[in-house]
């Protein structure tokens, strides 16, 4: 139960980077959705969120670290997301998001070393160069996972976030204590 998920692909790099994360911030369009967005017969935007990326947000929670979203688009379905999930910041609207990640460091008091981004894009690379583990999805343009630290075998939008977040908590040994009542 305590392995690390894809513990034969999650190198001891990865691990050890994991375990000082403190604070993880997410992108939306293709790290917490697919990345398509689809519009209504009457205009209204439209995403879909995987439910185990819900879950491991709120377990991440549960185990002291914060997940904080960055995203270069305005969305009221993002922030209703970030409601249902309890995430208390939203940074939307943000092209440069190296803005907002200045933000959460200070804000957080944290090292750049102790932040976990997940993003999938050139508009992410900014941060991703400046974090301590920097995370994209197989599907992320080809010069993102170049400056990855790690690549999800999840695609965005399916459990890619819920992976790394079960890293992050596995590699912290806090893992048994978020998941115990689960298991009785």
């Amino acid at each position: 139960m305590n392995d690390v998920p894809h513990q034969e692909t999650v190198d001891s790099e990865i691990i050890d980077r994991a375990r000082k994360v403190r604070v993880l911030i997410l992108d939306i369009d293709g790290v917490l959705t697919d990345g398509r967005i689809v519009y209504s017969p009457y205009g209204e935007e439209l995403k879909f969120f995987d439910v185990q990326d819900g879950l491991g947000i709120v377990l991440l929670r549960r185990a002291g670290i914060e997940s904080v979203i960055v995203t270069a688009r305005r969305s009221r379905i993002v922030k209703s997301r970030c409601k249902d999930l309890a995430i208390r910041y939203l940074y939307y609207g943000y092209p440069n998001k190296l803005i907002p990640f200045k933000k959460i460091v200070k804000r957080f008091r944290v090292m750049p070393e102790e932040v976990c981004f997940v993003g999938d894009d050139l508009i992410d690379l900014p941060i991703l160069n400046r974090v301590g583990l920097a995370v994209t999805v197989p599907n992320a343009a080809e010069d993102v996972r170049a400056h990855a630290h790690y690549v999800t075998a999840r695609p965005g939008g399916r459990g890619a976030v819920r992976e790394i977040c079960d890293i992050i908590m596995k590699s912290q040994n806090k893992w048994n204590l978020v998941t115990s009542l689960f298991f009785k």
